[in-house]
């Protein structure tokens, strides 16, 4: 779509932000002249490229089978929020009248918890409006990437055996019993749970995040390869952590539902990608603002 921002910015409004999908969740009072907001820290990772498995169900010779491990790439410089959002920061969207309230009700600088994929998304589309820049959810593929070490996928069971199909159901609980992952509630101070080799902190501790990436039933043929018949449901999104897992939408609370086997995630939250440059940015830019 072409863009020019050759317009004013206070009803930039509706028309220009709607239009580019930005402002989709929040109410003409909120669409004004971008105000200072604190931001997150940020993490620059450069281009590279590892081999990562496939979010989602797979089916091969209409049963279970093995997630696809494929090599993707990071093309670009990747911008991600070194903490998880605070419940602070997602607070000042809450006193702005864009955000509900976070179930938890903590404040200060821990992990905001008890948000949804529509809570998240919601945060990213004010932040973006009150910054000028463009923020938004990682893919399951720019978290990997970011989580580096401390990614660990869906706990796989292997193949299903036509024989015995609870077998990979089984072998599912065994590996993630053998992880040792106990239930810890409690979201703790940014920062608790240290950082990973590429510098984020709190990868893989108590707080599952929310990522872009919609949930896959796919079906896969004798190369691993997905076919026609492979639908993504976007109601349902892939949350990562200690491990992947699946949540719809509107949960807030990890333990009142998902779509995978396993112990469910203590908290959910997330943390923001900002892609640069971005139209609202250079929009803003080009009237004079920083």
């Amino acid at each position: 779509m072409s863009f020019d921002p050759v317009f004013t910015f206070g009803t930039i409004g509706a028309a220009a932000l709607i239009g580019m999908g930005i402002a989709h969740a929040l109410d003409e009072r909120s669409l004004e002249f971008p105000q200072p907001v604190a931001v997150s820290e940020l993490v620059a990772l450069g281009p590279g490229s590892f081999d990562h498995q496939l979010p989602g169900e797979f089916l091969k010779e209409n049963r279970p089978a093995a997630a696809p491990i494929v090599h993707e790439t990071i093309d670009a410089q990747l911008e991600i929020m070194k903490y998880q959002v605070s419940a602070s920061e997602y607070g000042r969207c809450v006193a702005d009248g864009a955000c509900k309230p976070a179930d938890s009700r903590r404040n200060g600088n821990i992990p905001v918890t008890g948000v949804s994929h529509i809570d998240a998304e919601t945060y990213a589309t004010w932040l973006s409006v009150r910054t000028g820049e463009v923020w938004r959810l990682p893919t399951d593929v720019e978290w990997a990437y970011a989580a580096s070490e401390r990614f660990r996928g869906d706990i796989e069971g292997g193949e299903s055996d036509p024989n015995n199909p609870a077998r990979r159901w089984l072998t599912q609980y065994r590996l993630e019993a053998a992880l040792g992952r106990k239930p810890d509630p409690e979201p703790r101070t940014q920062g608790s749970f240290g950082t990973n080799s590429k510098g984020l902190a709190d990868v893989a501790g108590n707080v599952w995040e929310w990522t872009s990436t919609c949930y896959s039933h796919a079906t896969i043929d004798m190369d691993g390869k997905r076919t026609a018949r492979s639908i993504d449901n976007c109601g349902v999104h892939a949350v990562e952590g200690f491990h992947r897992t699946y949540m719809s939408n509107f949960i807030r609370d990890g333990k009142s539902g998902g779509c995978a086997v396993g112990t469910p995630p203590d908290n959910l939250g997330f943390r923001l990608v900002r892609d640069r440059p971005g139209l609202v940015q250079v929009a803003l830019r080009r009237l004079g603002f920083s």
